[in-house]
């Protein structure tokens, strides 16, 4: 008897053990994602750029308007498309309210207008999309 009740304490000994175990994992992988962020090898942030457009559609013109914002002064171009296609019409100063008009490829219906910036660091950010 005193062999089946030394192999049943054994086995009472080894969920503890494995307890302690995962704790310990547990405890190193915190430690190492907070040290990671501690110093700084989480990789660095791009900041977001703040600049809009806004497009109407009036009769068979689209009129898409620069609206500034913060960061103005890193506009180094506008790209203006109209349901996918590129079209001629071109910011040339970006300054605030400068508008630009456009023929509306389809007259009556929605178009897709999308306004991309590039900026002065070489980043690109859509900053108008709409349907109008």
């Amino acid at each position: 008897m005193n062999t089946k009740r030394k192999l049943r304490d054994d086995e009472r000994a080894v969920s503890p053990v494995i307890g302690v175990i995962l704790m310990v994992a547990i405890t190193v992988v915190m430690a190492a994602v907070i040290g990671a962020f501690v110093y700084g090898y989480g990789g660095s942030m791009a900041t977001t750029k703040n600049v809009a457009c806004t497009a109407r559609h009036v009769g068979t013109d689209i009129f898409v308007t620069y609206m500034g914002g913060p960061d103005q002064g890193l506009v180094s171009t506008l790209a203006t498309e109209i349901n996918s296609t590129a079209v001629g019409a071109d910011f040339t100063t970006y300054a605030v309210g400068e508008t630009v008009t456009e023929t509306a490829p389809s007259a009556g219906t929605s178009n897709h207008v999308v306004v991309t910036a590039a900026y002065s660091d070489g980043t690109e950010a859509v900053i108008l999309d709409t349907f109008c």
